[in-house]
């Protein structure tokens, strides 16, 4: 049986890269070489200069090419590197559809670096189908989605914005940092370009800083290649070694996780001092909103388990404050237009034991 058809669990652990085949061990070896001796004045090797090629990172691109379902993987140094970096496969001119409620992070580079280079963008509720087929222009080049959005955890049909996106041959970029692999397939859904924050379930450890990105097509990905190594927003081997330890343990945190949350979002949404809890029933992310900004405060003091931080996905429930930290970079009134008021609250729900989280969140909600 060949590791291509093992199931998607089996297949985090029995790849191309399950022992080093030079030596046998179990783990690819980190590859610090910045430059490679090369044999032959008319023909190099396969590694010359470590910002084109990296054995430890060609390891890892090749291994989240794999899970995705495409044909060319690429690692970068963030997430935001990543989806830069595939967003610079637009030129001046083009018009690029993005879903309302994206990461602030990329909210930022669409709305203060692509304008200066001449890209203009739209910002549409990509769950309304009408509204995406109305936010088309003659020169609308690419849709962006991000599904469950950050943070308020709409859904968007891949499938149909794919098929819009068909009608006029434009590229469909997909983050699909909160589902990864393991529970949702875009490029086998239409999506062109999978991303990802691999800092996030990828490495899951709260250790690294990497993004990940995926192509289903060779042509894309020779176009993707040559901005990699043009910016040179490259992962480095060690942390790319890190991606890969952390997505061998990929399937089972999240699906550890996931029947967490669900059970949180359960225990939250009969709440008397919860006004509305977001989560799709997959995951392992939710949010919620208390009454006001004071509430808040008071939770926020009195809540022990989970850190309060930046990002989401490690073994460690994280408790975030959309607001201030994921979508600082967006304005205001924007934020609040998407649903991300000054009392939300969003929890990536780790590997405690859930009566532990439950019991937490009710000791802190009392106060």
């Amino acid at each position: 049986m060949a590791h291509e058809d093992y199931s998607f669990q089996t297949k985090l652990l029995h790849n191309k890269y399950k022992w080093d085949e030079t030596t046998g061990g179990l783990s690819v070896p980190i590859q610090n070489a910045s430059t490679f001796h090369q044999f032959d004045v008319d023909a190099f090797g396969t590694y010359d200069y470590a910002r084109s090629h990296n054995p430890t990172r060609h390891a890892l691109e090749e291994t989240i090419a794999e899970l995705e379902g495409g044909v060319r993987g690429f690692a970068f140094a963030s997430g935001m590197a990543a989806i830069s970096t595939a967003l610079f496969l637009l030129s001046a001119g083009d018009h690029l559809v993005v879903t309302e409620d994206v990461y602030g992070g990329t909210y930022r580079v669409v709305t203060e670096v692509l304008t200066r280079m001449g890209i203009e963008h739209t910002f549409v509720d990509m769950t309304n189908l009408t509204e995406v087929r109305n936010a088309i222009q003659a020169n609308t080049k690419a849709f962006y989605l991000e599904t469950p959005s950050n943070p308020t955890l709409k859904v968007t049909d891949i499938e149909a914005v794919a098929a819009i996106a068909k009608e006029i041959d434009a590229l469909v970029y997909m983050d699909n940092t909160f589902l990864t692999p393991a529970l949702q397939r875009p490029l086998a859904l239409g999506a062109d370009i999978v991303l990802h924050s691999a800092t996030k379930f990828l490495g899951g450890h709260s250790d690294v800083i990497a993004g990940l990105a995926v192509v289903k097509d060779s042509a894309l990905g020779s176009r993707l290649k040559f901005l990699h190594n043009a910016f040179g927003s490259v992962l480095g081997p060690h942390d790319s070694w890190l991606v890969m330890r952390g997505i061998k343990t990929l399937h089972v945190r999240l699906q550890a996780s996931s029947e967490s949350a669900k059970k949180i979002a359960d225990y939250l949404r009969s709440h008397p001092k919860i006004k509305r809890v977001y989560y799709p029933e997959i995951g392992a992310v939710l949010s919620f909103e208390l009454e006001n900004y004071e509430a808040l405060k008071t939770f926020h003091q009195h809540i022990q388990i989970p850190a309060f931080a930046v990002s989401l996905g490690g073994v460690e429930s994280i408790l975030s404050y959309p607001a201030t930290m994921s979508h600082g970079a967006m304005p205001k009134a924007a934020r609040e237009k998407r649903g991300i008021t000054d009392s939300l609250l969003r929890l990536s729900v780790g590997l405690e034991h859930v009566d532990d989280l439950i019991a937490d969140l009710a000791q802190a909600l009392a106060k």
